[in-house]
């Protein structure tokens, strides 16, 4: 696909549920993904920091795989190598990582995300060439170590005028919080253990996106 064209399904896509098999309750990333997809998520991210470039590229084909049948959105954190190589959709980038703009130069057609915590961070990226940022960590959240402190949903309203690129938000948000950023405008919205933690991994995506929608 183009970029175009993958901006296109980023654009429509509403939950943006982030796997990592340490935050699975156990379970295998890929039946997550499986229930996730099943549930009518369309845009996910593989985040693995950890685990062998082997053991990630194979991992990666099968979420490629997945993803391919239903039509959704696959990027992949961090490694642009691993990206290219197994045909994901994207790569997202967090401010320590891979340049944006390096990234950009390497994959023309290819969504880059990048994570961002200020107003600063968030006009450096989107004039880097980055297809969208994400702003957070908006609430409290243990999926991160030594990230920086919970921003609170009033970061998006400092932010989001100096965009002209879409955006994501993130960072411990819930079923029971994420009015808080629908309300300032957020239409796509990440999230991990709320999902890939959950008892029921289906039932959770459908009750984050029936309430997206109040």
């Amino acid at each position: 696909m183009t970029l175009k064209e993958r901006m296109a399904l980023f654009e429509s896509a509403d939950l943006y549920v982030v796997i990592t098999q340490a935050f699975c309750a156990g379970r295998p990333a890929v039946e997550i993904l499986v229930s996730v997809l099943e549930a009518g998520v369309r845009m996910v991210q593989l985040r693995e920091k950890d685990m062998n470039d082997r053991a990630l590229y194979d991992l990666s084909l099968r979420f490629r795989e997945l993803t391919n049948r239903h039509n959704a959105l696959l990027l992949i954190n961090d490694r642009i190598d691993i990206a290219l190589a197994t045909g994901a959709d994207g790569v997202h980038l967090g401010q320590e990582d891979f340049p944006v703009d390096a990234a950009r130069s390497l994959a023309p057609e290819m969504i880059i995300g990048c994570s961002t915590h200020s107003v600063s961070e968030a006009v450096s990226a989107q004039g880097a060439g980055a297809s969208y940022v994400n702003i957070g960590p908006i609430f409290s959240t243990q999926t991160k170590s030594g990230t920086v402190p919970a921003l609170g949903p009033g970061v998006i309203d400092a932010v989001k005028p100096h965009l002209a690129i879409p955006w994501t938000v993130m960072g411990g948000i819930k079923v029971s919080n994420i009015a808080q950023v629908v309300k300032r405008g957020a239409r796509r919205v990440a999230v991990v253990t709320a999902v890939t933690a959950a008892d029921d991994v289906s039932a959770a995506c459908v009750a984050l996106r029936n309430a997206m929608k109040k």
